[in-house]
């Protein structure tokens, strides 16, 4: 089987963010290095092809060891502990703005049937493989210790406190017998004994080449910083990998209800009782379980999104951090190119077409500490300041190219030059004008001339590179383009100048007051996928509150005189506050900071 190339013109948009680990609140690396662009970007393709075209998707990612350990350590069940914290996440998101039409779970029954029945289609696929395995044991603790319930010393950088499956310094994937020095999580104890488990493992080697051969049709399409990872797990040579561990919470493996393997072998049920699947096998699966939730929930087709010539007109794309790269272009390809082996292609599961994957946000060139309170995290930012100051400054220096750093003087200055110096002050000192000298109504008079030309050809250039940006997922340079027409806006209202012309020439001002208020207008169209609370209330001050500003696709001059003489507006509230100096040095002191 040939890995099928997806239509080129597509109607529809699927995207999915990785998946948010369920153990405590995020920080704001997580946050930009996933969920915010996939949401700025779903927002941008619904403002091109209506909300029913796009459908965004997300979930709590609950299973594995870390889930089990918290749990442990606040003294609930792990259901429970899931459960709670589910919650949590989900309004923490809705306060961000994230606009996912569904956030779900990776406990959910949907999920557990998804992930059993891919793993069934596997074994009789022949592509799993039982194997008797040496797993580290603790006598202290009584139980197998799989994945991050062993720390210890990581043998390719010597990082002190790597975790079985993946040392989060160098980001190698590991197992709990590589790690030198291992230690249990749960006691600390180092008296560990090596015994032997039985387990199941996808044998990832046999789809090597055909991985290969899609991996190196993408790469003028993902960003070579996906592509690069991806090939250097193949250049190492793909291994076999276990997706089953000794652990009590996860999906249960069903293997009693499987069938012979194409060797004539049926699973040996009893040595596979009380296993369940790996995080990492279940969690991308996920994505089409959370799917399967929202069409529950909604009575839609989720299949028609996922699987056969009805997902013909769907484009899947995926955003993620770098480090979870590896298992979504090799893991999880893997998983779903084998299970549609034993399918009709009518049938066949959606590969991703495009991802964006994205280097790391540090917080002063380090790492964001829960136990160091080093960092901003999603529920004290949300306290500090509205959603959109932060989802500006993370989209406008997003880490696409190479890691960036978050610095309470940058994050200042760009609130203060971008959102209130430009944006607020634009919409502002022309709706507080035309309400003082036109009573709130767009006045009549006066006609374009070359500046108001000029304007309009400028508008329609960075239109096209503002949507072309967006499209090709490049978050940085789109954020220049759109500060690049608050720009435009606030120099053609300072060159008109309505508060001088109004003393010699009414005509003049009126001109300038409407072109003012249908570029506020049209501003906040543009705006809306970046900073959706501020546009809508943009939006809602000049012409009415809508729940979806669409892109602007009519020629532009017609979108300057939408908005004609006689409509009424109103002036917002202050949009933007500025950050001093003083917040600045509390929130260093508050955080952590250089030195």
């Amino acid at each position: 089987m040939s890995i099928e190339t997806p239509l080129p013109m597509t109607n529809r948009i699927l995207v999915t963010s990785a998946l948010p680990y369920i153990n405590g609140v995020k920080h704001l690396g997580n946050l930009v290095g996933s969920m915010l662009p996939a949401d700025v970007y779903s927002r941008f393709q619904r403002q091109r092809l209506g909300a029913e075209n796009v459908l965004f998707i997300c979930a709590t990612d609950e299973h594995g060891t870390p889930a089990e350990l918290a749990a442990l350590e606040e003294g609930l069940a792990v259901s429970d502990y899931c459960a709670k914290w589910h919650t949590i996440q989900k309004t923490l998101s809705e306060g961000f703005g994230l606009s996912f039409d569904y956030f779900g779970r990776s406990s959910s029954p949907e999920n557990h049937a998804l992930t059993q029945s891919f793993a069934q289609a596997l074994w009789e696929g022949g592509y799993l493989e039982e194997r008797t395995t040496r797993q580290v044991f603790s006598p202290t603790d009584g139980r197998f210790l799989p994945d991050r319930y062993v720390i210890g010393t990581c043998p390719h950088c010597g990082y002190d406190r790597a975790r079985g499956d993946q040392c989060e310094n160098c980001t190698r994937v590991l197992d709990p017998v590589d790690l030198i020095a291992p230690r249990s999580a749960l006691s600390g104890s180092p008296d560990i004994e090596i015994r032997d488990s039985k387990h199941l493992f996808l044998k990832q080697t046999a789809f090597e080449v055909r991985l290969r051969e899609w991996i190196e049709g993408k790469r003028a399409e993902w960003p070579s910083l996906v592509t690069s990872i991806a090939l250097k797990w193949l250049d190492e040579g793909l291994q076999d990998r276990g997706i089953t561990r000794d652990l009590s919470w996860g999906v249960p493996v069903n293997a009693a209800a499987w069938g012979a393997n194409p060797s004539g072998a049926k699973p040996d049920v009893e040595g596979l009782t009380g296993k369940v699947f790996y995080v990492w096998f279940d969690a991308p699966i996920a994505y089409i379980g959370a799917s399967a939730q929202w069409g529950k929930a909604t009575g839609g087709d989720f299949e028609s999104w996922w699987r056969g010539e009805a997902a013909r007109d769907v484009t899947y794309v995926e955003f993620m951090g770098k480090d979870n790269v590896p298992f979504h272009t090799v893991g999880f390809p893997c998983t779903l190119l084998g299970v549609n082996d034993a399918l009709p292609p009518a049938a066949h599961w959606k590969l991703v077409d495009e991802l964006k994957g994205f280097n790391w946000l540090t917080y002063y060139g380090g790492k964001f500490s829960t136990s160091q309170k080093r960092g901003v995290f999603m529920d004290r930012a949300l306290e500090l300041l509205p959603a959109d100051y932060w989802r500006w400054y993370l989209i406008a220096n997003a880490p696409e190219g190479s890691d960036s750093s978050f610095t309470w003087p940058l994050f200042a200055a760009t609130v203060n030059k971008d959102l209130a110096d430009v944006l607020g002050n634009f919409v502002n000192r022309v709706l507080k004008f035309a309400v003082a000298r036109f009573e709130g109504v767009v006045p009549e008079g006066g006609q374009w001339g070359e500046a108001e030309h000029a304007l309009a050809k400028a508008l329609d250039q960075r239109r096209t590179q503002l949507g072309d940006l967006l499209a090709a997922r490049e978050f940085r340079k789109a954020a220049q383009e759109l500060r690049a027409i608050w720009v435009l806006g606030n120099e053609y209202i300072t060159e008109a100048a309505p508060w001088t012309a109004i003393k010699t020439d009414r005509d003049k001002a009126a001109m300038a007051v409407r072109l003012g208020v249908n570029l506020i207008h049209l501003t906040a169209h543009f705006s809306s996928a970046f900073i959706p609370a501020s546009a809508h209330a943009i939006h809602t001050a000049v012409n009415g509150a809508v729940d979806l500003l669409p892109w602007p696709g009519g020629p532009i001059a017609d979108e300057l005189t939408q908005i004609g003489p006689g409509h009424r507006f109103a002036v917002p509230d202050l949009l933007f506050r500025k950050i001093d100096d003083a917040q600045v040095a509390a929130w260093e002191a508050e955080f952590g900071g250089e030195g």
